[in-house]
């Protein structure tokens, strides 16, 4: 399949009400500080409305999105980016403490081995600790290490669990329109987040540290393209059932 067909078919999936897709407490796996707000913002909105607040495990500790700034060491920007992250999910009417961090390396999130059984674990334990019914991370096609990482803990967590599975995508939105895309045709549905839109936008707008402003010294730092939040930022967010 193109990827041309398979964005419009994400387009095309049918709306569902919130109840349909999250029946209960969502554990939302976020591969890098800023994919819980692309990605999940609306429904993270609506689901806090709603009095049912998701519990948020944001993967990596983002340092790797600006590896030679001087200015932006290590430390400091992991701590950025945490702190960006606590004020996305303020504005989405999350707790802070609804949000968690497990500091595993950034673009090297572990896809198998003993930090891999270590995380499904502490995961799993936070599962059942806030009776999470399912668990939702980035489609499996996502073209980023870290993205499949959390993927594949998702999967393991299912199937340490039991809890339903969703994935959203978030890099797949900017396959090239000719690209092959070999996975399978994709089955889920979209959320309305309309009433939600306005709280996305500033979610990913408090990501200050991945527009290119605020750290100006890293010739190879991270920027996010202006496509991926054209792609993102509407009044929908799709699920893909695996």
């Amino acid at each position: 399949m193109k990827a041309a067909v398979l964005h419009d078919t994400l387009r095309g999936l049918p709306v569902a009400p919130l109840s349909a897709i999250v029946p209960g407490t969502a554990l939302i796996l976020a591969p890098h500080a800023d994919d819980e707000s692309l990605g999940c913002g609306g429904l993270i909105a609506a689901c806090c409305a709603a009095g049912r607040p998701p519990l948020v495990v944001i993967l990596s500790d983002g340092v790797g999105s600006h590896p030679h700034s001087p200015s932006w060491p290590a430390p400091r920007l992991r701590a950025q980016r945490q702190h960006e992250a606590l004020r996305a999910v303020s504005c989405l009417g999350l707790a802070a403490e609804r949000l968690l961090f497990l500091d595993l390396p950034d673009t090297a999130v572990p896809h198998a081995g003993p930090v891999f059984e270590r995380s499904v674990r502490q995961l799993a334990h936070l599962c059942r600790d806030h009776g999470c019914g399912i668990v939702l991370a980035p489609w499996r096609g996502d073209p980023h290490c870290d993205h499949e990482a959390a993927w594949k803990m998702a999967v393991a967590l299912q199937a340490r669990c039991g809890v339903g599975l969703l994935a959203y995508p978030v890099w797949g939105w900017l396959l090239a329109a000719e690209a092959e895309v070999e996975h399978e045709w994709p089955v889920g549905m979209r959320l309305d987040i309309a009433p939600y839109h306005r709280a996305k936008a500033r979610a990913v707008s408090m990501h200050e540290s991945q527009y290119g402003n605020l750290i100006t010294d890293d010739p190879t730092g991270f920027s996010l393209p202006a496509a991926l939040l054209a792609a993102l930022v509407t009044d929908f967010e799709v699920f893909i059932r695996p």
